[in-house]
């Protein structure tokens, strides 16, 4: 199928940089299901209508909603809320205001919105695999798993569809080996497919977080990963993570180290957005000191 089979055309606010926006939904350039060709967004998802195609291109000052295969009236119904443009600021531009780093980085990324693509296991797919490894192993995992499962997306684009969590759930773990999945995190992955149905139908990201850390082997990072994408989250903190806590101590505190409580006292007065801070600190490219500086430290905010 190589005609959308679906269209609506979306009016982003000024300044909207869509690449920036949907970068969350694409795991390296050569992710197998989702691609930005020539400037436009290709995104291969099971949608419970059933397999789809979204394809979201900048036109005349508009963004273009293109649908392939079953579910493409889904998606292109959420394709806003999967291109950012339901993330809701309200309140953020007074927090922001309050301290000049974050202040300077929400103007400098003013076009970035925070996707909301409604569905559950494909993030958490991706999350599991990034479960205490390096991203080129978690990105190998994943991607050697997509292609095990091989189903061909609808669409011109040659994408393929993020496995059917049954057949995941079905799948002994040593099948997982060759890809560099040892047995605690297939195992993991296997209850989390297992389910993956009741997942997708809770009402908002509290009930999900709740749901999702219920299962064995999926903690608060986990679990913040998957909300931020799948519900919108830009409160949602990746508590447990090597990297985000020394990031978020030196670009508020000059701090070149921080452990998760010096990092969620940091980001408390951002409540309600905290996570989007941390969004914002990726955006920029923020990142600690490899090792503590010689000379007095300086703010984040003189650079």
């Amino acid at each position: 199928m190589t005609e959308p089979t679906a269209r609506r055309a979306l009016r982003p606010p000024a300044g909207y940089r869509l690449a920036a926006s949907v970068r969350a939904l694409t795991f390296s350039p050569y992710d197998p299901c989702a691609r930005i060709v020539d400037g436009a967004f290709w995104w291969a998802a099971r949608t419970p209508a059933g397999p789809a195609t979204l394809s979201l291109r900048p036109a005349a000052g508009e963004l273009v909603a293109e649908g392939y295969g079953p579910g493409a009236d889904w998606l292109v119904d959420r394709a806003d809320a999967v291109a950012g443009l339901r993330d809701d600021l309200t309140g953020f531009a007074a927090l922001a205001a309050a301290n000049p780093v974050v202040a300077r980085l929400a103007a400098q990324h003013r076009g970035l919105r925070m996707p909301a693509t409604g569905l559950v296991f494909p993030r958490l797919l991706r999350a599991v695999f990034e479960q205490k490894v390096t991203g080129k192993e978690a990105y190998r995992a994943y991607a050697a798993t997509v292609r095990h499962f091989g189903e061909p997306a609808p669409g011109p684009l040659p994408l393929l569809l993020p496995p059917e969590p049954a057949a995941v759930a079905a799948t002994p773990y040593w099948v997982f080996h060759p890809f560099g999945v040892e047995q605690r995190r297939a195992e993991t992955l296997r209850r989390a497919a297992a389910a993956a149905e009741r997942l997708q139908r809770c009402a908002d990201a509290a009930e999900a977080t709740r749901r999702l850390t219920a299962i064995a082997g999926i903690g608060p990072w986990t679990a913040a990963e998957v909300v931020r994408v799948a519900y919108g989250d830009p409160d949602a903190v990746s508590v447990g993570d090597y990297h985000i806590p020394n990031t978020v101590a030196w670009a508020l505190a000059g701090e070149p180290r921080g452990d998760d409580a010096r990092m969620l006292a940091l980001l408390e007065p951002f409540r309600g957005h905290r996570g989007r801070v941390c969004v914002l600190l990726e955006a920029a490219g923020v990142q600690a000191p490899k090792f503590g500086p010689r000379a007095p430290i300086r703010s984040f905010a003189r650079f």
